[in-house]
């Protein structure tokens, strides 16, 4: 597999954004899957509301969905529930994608393959195999 690169030289690269109902538990995941995948991985939290309530906002994913584009997509990794429903407003085929994944083993998976530089179908089938990983 290898890297696309920008127009300007750049190689692109996928972007992974972490959506909770907790700005906290987005915050501390994302410093985390950082933390294993190199800290150039493009990784954000996008976590509870504008007030800092819980909850989920489609104008803090969708800031973060900017603010992690590198040119060759978005992968959005929600909690549950409600996260998921706002996450996939902000999905566009062959661009931004949410994975139904465990949202931390998800997060390291895609964000190392992220950090590795490969396509956004690859950084989605890395979070997706993270489904069948086994602590024992």
């Amino acid at each position: 597999m290898t890297a696309a690169t920008t127009g300007g030289g750049g190689t692109a690269m996928v972007g992974v954004v972490l959506v909770s109902h907790s700005a906290g538990l987005a915050i501390e995941a994302a410093a985390l899957a950082r933390g294993i995948a190199g800290e150039n991985a493009p990784v954000a939290a996008a976590g509870g509301t504008e007030d800092g309530g819980l909850g989920t906002s489609v104008d803090l994913i969708e800031a973060a969905v900017r603010g992690v584009d590198r040119g060759a997509g978005v992968v959005i990794i929600p909690d549950l529930g409600s996260s998921v429903l706002t996450a996939r407003l902000l999905e566009e085929d062959g661009r931004v994608v949410v994975a139904d994944v465990p949202f931390v083993e998800g997060a390291i998976a895609a964000a190392v393959a992220a950090g590795a530089g490969v396509p956004l179908a690859d950084v989605l089938e890395a979070a997706e195999e993270a489904r069948t990983f086994r602590k024992l």
